[in-house]
């Protein structure tokens, strides 16, 4: 069994990226304000079958965490009311693609976030994605503001009630921001791995897991920065008096394969231990082109970790899938109400 934890609807019928513009267009006059557009199955299964679904039975994936596009979250566009409305519409749209393949993908949610907007009142939909739609799962965006940083570390009481509703539900997140609007950024080549890497940091710095031990985190696109600078980031620990990171954060924060290159992989696996790491491809996302030294596609990630000669079965067993059912302790029953064997 192998699990993908990192995938997003990037797959969208025409029909919906559409509502989206014309949804935003509108915010300055509610009046104008689109109905959704009557999509059906067969446009879904059209734009999701030479895409994810083509490459997880190219590829010998087997199923998919899958939640809405990260770029398209759009926290800083409009307002809170859009921010619910429009988080509504993706995540009921992601219920739709797992009934229509319900052994192929399973849901994580999108939180309705807005800048200066307190994380509590992202609890009712997290509520609605659990306990009525099946997810495992949330995206949280440390930085709703779209790169300019503006809510307190994720630390902070701030965060608090979110987490304390998390826990309570029994589901991880994954730290995802989401496009940016900062000109100096690019939203997938710098914006997420800043995202990455600050997230991180905001937990070395804190105590956070001293209050919420059964708290968990995924911090995607193979940590960011973190891997490479390890030896830093143990280094500042112990200069401020901090414990050793894999006592203070290895228990809780865990990281993805998005990672698009063998060196890179090989570098993470040296470094972070097989038991923080999960399975990821993020695909179809930010890389979708050949690598010309390969020959293969840079986000066809299963073929790093076959072709590690780090890792040993049992470590690649854990990455592939003991982890993820590990860090979502949701994911083998909803698994099995969704028909999904273990050995497929």
């Amino acid at each position: 069994m192998i699990i993908d934890c990192h995938g997003h609807y990037t797959s969208e019928p025409a029909p919906f990226t559409d509502f989206r513009k014309a949804q935003i267009a509108a915010f300055r006059d509610p009046s104008k304000a689109p109905a959704f557009p009557n999509i059906s199955d067969d446009e879904i299964r059209a734009k999701l079958e030479p895409a994810q679904l083509k490459f997880q039975r190219e590829r010998g994936t087997d199923v998919t965490i899958f939640s809405p596009r990260a770029s398209a979250m759009g926290h800083h566009v409009g307002d809170e009311a859009m921010s619910k409305s429009w988080t509504r519409t993706c995540n009921d749209m992601i219920h739709r693609v797992i009934g229509l393949y319900p052994k192929k993908f399973i849901g994580v949610c999108q939180l309705p976030q807005s800048p200066g907007v307190p994380p509590a009142n992202s609890i009712p939909e997290l509520e609605r994605c659990v306990n009525e739609l099946g997810f495992v799962g949330c995206n949280l965006n440390p930085d709703p503001s779209g790169g300019y940083w503006k809510e307190p570390p994720l630390t902070d009481k701030w965060w608090y009630p979110l987490y304390e509703k998390m826990v309570d539900l029994e589901v991880p997140a994954m730290v995802h921001v989401t496009a940016t609007c900062n000109p100096a950024f690019h939203t997938t080549g710098s914006h997420y791995i800043n995202g990455d890497t600050t997230a991180f940091m905001q937990f070395l710095l804190g105590d956070l897991f001293q209050g919420f031990p059964a708290l968990k985190f995924v911090i995607p696109h193979g940590g960011g920065a973190v891997p490479f600078h390890w030896g830093r980031y143990r280094g500042i620990a112990q200069d401020m008096k901090r414990p050793p990171l894999t006592e203070l954060l290895l228990h809780n924060v865990y990281f993805d394969t998005c990672v698009y290159h063998q060196p890179g992989i090989d570098c993470m696996t040296r470094v972070i231990p097989a038991d923080n790491i999960l399975f990821a491809s993020e695909m179809v996302g930010a890389v979708k082109g050949i690598d010309p030294e390969t020959g293969n596609y840079f986000d066809d990630t299963r073929r790093y970790i076959d072709g590690s000669t780090i890792l040993s079965a049992s470590d690649k067993n854990k990455i592939f899938s003991e982890n993820a059912l590990k860090v979502y302790p949701r994911l083998a029953k909803q698994m099995a109400r969704q028909g999904i064997a273990m050995g497929a």
